[in-house]
């Protein structure tokens, strides 16, 4: 299947991230694009290039992170032969590559300060020097960056360069997460389910119970879109037939009661883990004065472990511990723990 490159949304929040990016495509200007992993960076600089004057030109993607320090400014500005070892033949880098189009640079905090420097030098005057070489190379790049980073506290804390966010931010995009897109998960859940059934050679796209659409929206989405999208069409595939709803959903594909048990480890590193994540000790029986207030304490417990372990999705947890999802909601608001999901 073809990656999804539509915007597909109805919710405020997600509209006005794209009509700021298409007002800014035309400009120029570097863009800065904020927002967590999954929430459709990529997309956005693709628009901004796309609606740009620079349509025609090339986009050119680096990711930050996916290249050792040693090599990213090698990458970036490109290095003659003999510069290092391993450099057989001069090699341009990705911002001649892009010369008269667009730069998108994925996970931008990760670069080290040397390359900053650099970075800043040729946003500031248009040129690049390739490694081992000292004449300056003229190119015109614009560039959108990414990142899922408070850049303005990582500047304050002296680990991003404040010039070279200064350069940067002429706009910033910030996208908001799937959680708070009121109304987009049903539409996107009905939109990857349609083009899974439609890939499967279903004869038509049945939908979702009314029991698996509740369980998708009352998710958190700590992957947003991506995982929305994996979420659904794992579900539709292994649904198996498109005659009824898709009654059935696994957020977490891991999740098996034969996988393998984690390996053991010092008890110096395990014990800080014990203490974050165990119930507090029972009160040993011959010391209980108040009944009650042991038996609250229990079921607190029980309850706090058990919604840790299904990442606080309240139906999973209900469905875990026997109970109805009102009857958990009741128990949650009894013990204050309402507000933690």
């Amino acid at each position: 299947m073809e990656r999804n490159t539509q915007f597909v949304g109805q919710s405020t929040a997600f509209l006005d991230s794209v009509e700021r990016a298409s007002r800014a495509a035309p400009m120029g200007r570097p863009v800065l694009v904020i927002g967590e992993r999954g929430t459709g960076k990529e997309l956005i600089a693709e628009r901004l290039h796309q609606l740009s004057r620079r349509w025609q030109e090339p986009l050119v993607t680096l990711n930050c992170a996916a290249l050792p320090e040693t090599l990213i400014e090698a990458e970036l500005f490109g290095h003659e032969q003999g510069a290092f070892t391993g450099a057989t033949k001069a090699r341009a880098g990705r911002f001649e590559e892009a010369d008269k189009g667009t730069l998108f640079l994925d996970e931008l905090a990760t670069l080290s300060m040397g390359a900053q420097e650099r970075l800043l030098r040729a946003v500031e005057y248009g040129e690049v020097t390739r490694i081992g070489s000292s004449r300056p190379i003229k190119v015109d790049v614009r560039i959108v960056a990414a990142t899922n980073e408070d850049l303005p506290r990582l500047a304050e804390e002296g680990r991003f360069r404040a010039d070279l966010l200064d350069r940067l931010s002429f706009e910033v995009i910030t996208l908001p997460p799937l959680r708070v897109r009121e109304g987009d998960i049903r539409v996107l859940s009905d939109y990857f389910g349609r083009r899974m059934a439609a890939e499967l050679h279903w004869d038509a796209w049945p939908g979702f119970s009314n029991r698996a659409m509740a369980a998708l929206e009352d998710y958190q989405w700590p992957g947003n879109v991506r995982e929305l999208r994996n979420v659904v069409e794992r579900a539709v595939y292994r649904w198996g037939a498109g005659d009824e709803p898709v009654d059935h959903v696994v957020f977490d594909p891991f999740d098996s009661p034969w996988k393998p048990a984690p390996l053991p480890r010092a008890a110096s590193d395990a014990a800080p883990a014990a203490e974050r994540t165990a119930p507090a000790p029972a009160t040993s029986l011959d010391q209980v004065t108040d009944l009650k207030a042991a038996v609250d304490a229990h079921e607190k417990a029980i309850l706090e472990t058990a919604l840790g372990r299904h990442r606080y999705n309240q139906r999973q947890t209900a469905k875990a511990l026997g109970l109805s999802y009102d009857q958990l909601r009741h128990a949650m608001k009894k013990h204050g723990l309402s507000e933690r999901g």
